[in-house]
């Protein structure tokens, strides 16, 4: 049988760390998985195609970057820390010397990424907690050509992302990213297995790519009625789109005609709810 190839552990990572000089830092949001059991869990549930480019943002030291290597044709990897960015090839050369030539590096913000050296098929990302959702919305935004894909973000975020109308936890990151796919939690992920250890869980969403609502609307005309929606969001939409729509009786006959009660709130509407309603703005004059 087969001994499954190494994937790095807590020695691994710690000494890579010490190597470099570094310590994780809350303003990058880094929280290093030191468990190889771990990342084959996330890996086997991204449910990757071995031909499949895989995109991954903050791969850190490489924990998850080894993993996906393994189960992917190319892995496209976005990290901002330029001391990381700078180690994480050798890390590869050394683990993976077969994968050289199927991983990408690039040093950047992932939230100004707009054009990659392989065009991406799915995201598979430990996500820094901090800027989980814009960095996931704005990447769907950018690559159309992702499909699918599975995050881990804060246990609480996944939650989120994943709410159905109706639930107390829906909000703007769950309907603008309904405006992409389909988000689906897909596991909760103890503290132990990171270093340093978050206080909180980690939780795994897993997305599908589907068309948008048939609207005539433009996105950010959509997006931009879930803003206000949203904002206060204990108000009627009557009250809380009057400002969008310009006074609360231009607000109520654009949500009549979308055929959305005036009197409803944003927790209630789902993403073509949203698209009708952005419809009405050139009828509002």
């Amino acid at each position: 049988m087969t001994e499954p190839a190494h994937l790095l552990g807590a020695a691994d990572i710690r000494a890579l760390a010490d190597e470099l000089g570094i310590r994780p830092t809350k303003t990058l949001g880094q929280n290093f998985v030191i468990d190889g059991n771990t990342i084959r869990r996330i890996v086997a549930a991204a449910k990757l195609d071995p031909d499949e480019t895989v995109l991954e943002v903050g791969p850190g030291l490489g924990s998850l970057t080894l993993g996906l290597l393994d189960a992917a044709r190319h892995v496209v990897a976005v990290e901002i820390d330029p001391k990381l960015a700078k180690r994480l090839p050798e890390t590869v050369a050394k683990w993976r010397p077969g994968a050289v030539d199927r991983f990408d590096l690039i040093l950047a913000d992932a939230l100004k990424v707009t054009d990659l050296p392989q065009e991406p098929s799915a995201i598979v990302a430990n996500l820094p907690y901090n800027v989980a959702v814009p960095v996931v919305l704005h990447l769907l935004e950018y690559f159309p050509s992702l499909r699918h894909g599975l995050v881990m973000v804060q246990d609480e975020v996944a939650d989120r992302l994943a709410a159905e109308p109706g639930s107390k936890i829906y909000g703007i990151p769950s309907v603008k990213a309904a405006w992409y796919g389909t988000m689906r939690k897909a596991g909760v992920i103890g503290t132990n297995v990171f270093w340093p250890a978050p206080r909180i869980h980690s939780g795994l969403v897993a997305f599908e790519r589907a068309e948008h609502p048939r609207t005539t609307a433009a996105r950010t005309e959509v997006f931009a009625v879930i803003d206000a929606a949203f904002a206060q969001r204990r108000k009627t939409l009557r009250a809380a789109l009057a400002g969008w729509a310009g006074g609360a009786p231009a607000a109520e006959r654009a949500l009549v005609a979308a055929g959305v009660d005036p009197s409803a709130r944003g927790e209630t509407l789902g993403i073509e709810e949203f698209a009708r309603i952005a419809e009405q703005r050139e009828a509002l004059g």
